[in-house]
This record gives structure tokens, sequence and C-alpha cells, in this order.
């Protein structure tokens, strides 16, 4: 049986067999661009040709921005690595949860999230966001935000 996973650099979608290579304890990377690690999708997901990709240690600090992420945010990725995604994205949900603190601990799915983003100068803008887990020993996971049009 084979898996989808998704790369949260470029986009690109596979399916494969297992998550590592080989024998190894190593990620398999994107095929397509070359980024480090893929994420790996319980179910199909299509991402919305404007979606941006954050990537997430699992402490919630930002390790890594994808496709759109300067596009939607204005944020240069030197500008968000190291710090809390939910801080440096100005991230607001509109029921005051907070579904990336339950998706860290948790390791469950949140989509459709409807989320205000506040990137460079405060401007605020209204969004869906799907967040997956990191399912490995590390934790972490894959935000994507998509803007409302």
């Amino acid at each position: 049986m084979t898996h989808p996973f998704i790369c949260p650099n470029c986009g690109h979608r596979t399916s494969e067999l297992d998550r590592n290579l080989g024998f190894t304890r190593q990620r398999k990377g994107c095929s397509k661009c070359g980024f480090a690690f893929l994420f790996e999708l319980l179910d199909d997901y299509y991402p919305a040709p404007d979606a941006a990709f954050f990537v997430c240690d699992g402490e919630g600090r930002v390790v890594g921005c994808g496709k759109n992420s300067f596009a939607f945010t204005g944020l240069e990725e030197e500008d968000v690595i190291g710090q809390h995604v939910a801080q440096v994205l100005g991230l607001s949900f509109s029921n005051g949860d907070d579904p990336v603190a339950t998706v860290l601990e948790w390791g469950v799915r949140a989509l459709e999230v409807p989320v205000t983003v506040s990137g460079e100068r405060d401007v605020e803008a209204s969004a869906k966001a799907d967040m997956f887990p990191a399912y490995d020993d590390d934790g972490g996971l894959l935000l994507v935000l998509t803007p409302d049009k």
C-alpha cells in the first residue's frame, strides 16, 4: 500500500511505500526540488496554488519556509526561522483556540481552520489553515495557509 507525501518546499506530491530510504532511518527527500524531507498525508490533499507552506519543529518554531510563504506574508525566510510560528506570523484563530498546540501535542490534523495572519508590517489577511503533524520521533508540523478569496 502506498502513502501520499507532499513536499513543503515546492508542493510536489508523490506516493511512496515507506517514509525512509531503504532500511535506513534517513527520511526521503523531494525528488523534484531536493528539499530534505517530505510530510506524509493520511488522505489525499490538494493545496491551492497560492497556498503558503511553513515547516515547524516539535516546539512550534519555524524550521523552513516553502512555496508561497514570502508572497503571502511578505516575510523572508531568515526573518522567521527559529521563531514560534503563531507569533512570527501573527496567527489569530477565530474561536480563540490554539490548533497549532493541539496538532503538536496530540499528533492530529486540523483542516480548514479560519485564521487571521499578520505578516510584514502587521497587514492582516484572512486565510484557512491546514496543519499536519510530523510522524517521526522529533515531532513538528506542516502549516499550510490558503488565503481567502
